[in-house]
């Protein structure tokens, strides 16, 4: 079982003044589970202010320094695999795949082969000394777009504390069952589901989530939106997106019951009816390249399935 340590520092801001140790470090590593962070502290691997603290219920304070040295144990151990990549920029520092829908980011018990970070292995061998591979966030399985990667261990920090900053934007693309009249802002918490542990929910006790979304096209019965994470929370676009009662388009997991409409034509019918994934893409992303400083904005077209499906809609209002 392999694993993977680079130490990370953090500054409480003044929104999580007094917050207990554990909630506190999974806030500010959005991809982290608090039982993850919870076993670092244990383990001794959390220091506040260079003192080394191992209690998880001690308060922190505005302005502390928190430094964590985590360790990342990958639960497969990831072979290279010849896997086609659209890699839409390249430099000596960092790659940027847009991810075509199905590709599943990281190896795991149920799918060791196959998967991005195994194609990323193969591109640049120089990725294994990295943590995922150098993959600074991710997308679900049936989730397409933009993803950045670091390609060594100075470009792997830089960017993990921009994206910890939020000084990398990510946009996206849903198609939304509902005609939404306005764009606006989701403050809602996310946490797991009390029955279904593969599903988030809104929940007062979830971590902060934050999600702005504005009307892109509109139809009768659908509309296409541009959506702006603020957060990046497991599932937050789907889930927000749902709760505010526009489900996301095919999602097998948040979606409408049903793919029917009724008067749909039968190209539209038979459409919705064959789409079994969340009409989401990660069409637009933005970040300071880490070495050089010069930003960089990309952006990738909407694949060939979900251009289809918003075709058959038919002509916007």
């Amino acid at each position: 079982m392999s694993t993977s340590s680079d130490i990370r520092v953090f500054e409480v801001p003044e929104v999580l003044a007094g917050a207990r140790l554990d909630r506190a470090l999974a806030e500010l590593m959005a991809d982290v589970s608090r039982s993850r962070v919870q076993r670092w502290i244990q383990d001794g691997r959390v220091r506040i202010d260079q003192a080394l603290i191992t209690n998880q219920r001690a308060a922190v304070q505005v302005g502390q320094q928190i430094e964590v040295d985590p360790i990342f144990e990958a639960a497969v151990e990831a072979a290279p695999e010849a896997i086609a990549l659209d890699v839409v920029h390249e430099d000596p520092d960092c790659l940027v795949i847009n991810k075509p829908p199905g590709l599943v980011v990281h190896p795991g018990a149920g799918q060791p082969r196959g998967t991005l970070q195994n194609a990323l292995l193969h591109f640049d061998p120089r990725l294994q000394q990295l943590p995922r591979a150098g993959l600074i966030h991710r997308l679900d399985k049936l989730t397409s777009g933009l993803l950045v990667i670091a390609r060594h261990p100075d470009a792997y920090h830089r960017l993990s504390q921009a994206m910890q900053a939020r000084e990398i934007s990510r946009q996206y693309q849903a198609l939304v069952w509902g005609r939404v009249i306005a764009g606006d802002r989701i403050e809602a918490p996310l946490g797991r589901h009390p029955q279904d542990r593969t599903r988030f929910t809104v929940r007062r006790d979830g971590r902060h989530a934050v999600t702005h979304y504005r009307v892109r096209s509109r139809w009768a019965h659908h509309s296409l939106l541009d959506v702006r994470l603020e957060t990046g929370r497991t599932h937050q676009i789907r889930v927000h997106l749902r709760h505010q009662g526009f489900p996301i388009v095919g999602d097998p997991q948040y979606g409408r019951r049903g793919s029917g409409l009724a008067g749909a034509g039968d190209r539209l019918q038979a459409q919705l009816s064959a789409f079994r994934r969340q009409a989401l893409h990660a069409f637009r992303l933005g970040f300071e390249q880490p070495m050089t400083g010069d930003r960089v904005e990309l952006q990738a077209p909407l694949p060939a399935d979900l251009r289809s499906l918003i075709e058959a809609l038919g002509p916007a209002e």
